[in-house]
């Protein structure tokens, strides 16, 4: 029997306020086992990303997040273990929302994660400052190098449906941690994941207003907003190569940086010395993996020519 989630409402966060779309609007949020509608998301306006990233830049620019490492430690911190101690309601959504199988929420899909948010935050203790690699001479130049480890700016995370924990803190974490502020747009079809992350970061972390902020617009022309304003620094984007052409394309004019991670088919390699039939086997097994969509899953089986029949 699937479980209906009993979470709060979704609800957009920006500049440290949760609450609906500017005007009102939502759209269902559906199970996509049973086609129940089990909530609704705000249909995030373009005013409201334009808070969202206004907020950005704001607490990037303005606040201590950027370069109080401290800060940032303890309040991932705070992250993590809200996430630990809601576990159970984030796998019970997890499977509703997105339709992972309850197994994988003690994984990939939730667990995983979650638990990589701690190890980037660990390795946050020692990331930033300077690195002085002493005196250099080049062509009878002497000079000293020094490396500055810098946060990119405002970063937007764009993440799709199919595994919407693991992408969403994939995105998030690092950002944060290295004292980047985020606008996060989840797919319209798994927006409270999202939500709830955002929520958990108003309800249960010191984050500064604005550091996070979670849009969750249906249109794909209001979320392409943040490929184009001069106020990001960097998209980052998983899905469609379609979608990341226009990405790139868009982000040129204001030199975004852009980190693309798009739809490919991951190679199972068999070597001569393999068995091939055991490897027909696993491999055909980890397609069907959460029933086919996962850019990692083993979809094209290249083999050396001898094991080939004749003909």
């Amino acid at each position: 029997m699937n479980r209906v989630p009993t979470n709060p409402p979704a609800q957009q966060l920006v500049d440290g306020k949760l609450g609906g779309a500017s005007d009102g609007s939502s759209y269902p949020i559906l199970n996509p086992a049973t086609g129940q509608e089990i909530g609704r998301a705000p249909d995030s306006t373009g005013s409201d990303v334009d808070a969202a990233i206004g907020a950005a830049r704001r607490a990037f620019d303005d606040s201590g997040w950027s370069t109080d490492t401290a800060l940032r430690v303890g309040c991932l911190r705070q992250l993590h273990q809200a996430l630990v101690d809601t576990g159970e309601e984030m796998r019970a959504l997890t499977t509703a929302e997105a339709g992972a199988p309850a197994l994988f929420t003690t994984g990939p899909q939730y667990d995983a994660p979650v638990d990589g948010l701690r190890w980037v935050t660990d390795l946050a203790e020692g990331y930033g400052g300077e690195a002085d690699l002493g005196i250099g001479t080049t062509m009878g130049i002497s000079s000293r190098r020094t490396v500055r480890r810098e946060p990119a700016g405002v970063v937007a995370a764009i993440t799709p449906w199919n595994f919407p924990n693991q992408i969403n803190l994939a995105k998030v974490g690092p950002a944060l941690a290295a004292g980047c502020t985020v606008v996060l747009k989840p797919a319209p079809d798994t927006p409270w994941l999202a939500a709830e992350l955002g929520r958990l970061v108003a309800e249960h972390t010191d984050i500064p207003p604005g550091v996070l902020n979670v849009v969750t617009p249906a249109s794909n022309e209001v979320g392409a907003l943040l490929t184009v304003d001069p106020r990001i620094d960097l998209v980052s984007f998983t899905g469609s190569t379609a979608t990341g052409r226009a990405i790139m394309a868009a982000g040129a004019p204001t030199l975004k940086r852009v980190f693309l991670e798009l739809g490919g088919k991951s190679a199972s390699i068999v070597l001569d010395d393999a068995d091939l039939a055991t490897a027909v086997g696993t491999t055909a097994f980890a397609v069907s993996v959460h029933a086919g969509p996962g850019c990692a899953l083993t979809t094209r089986l290249p083999v050396p020519r001898p094991p080939h029949p004749p003909g």
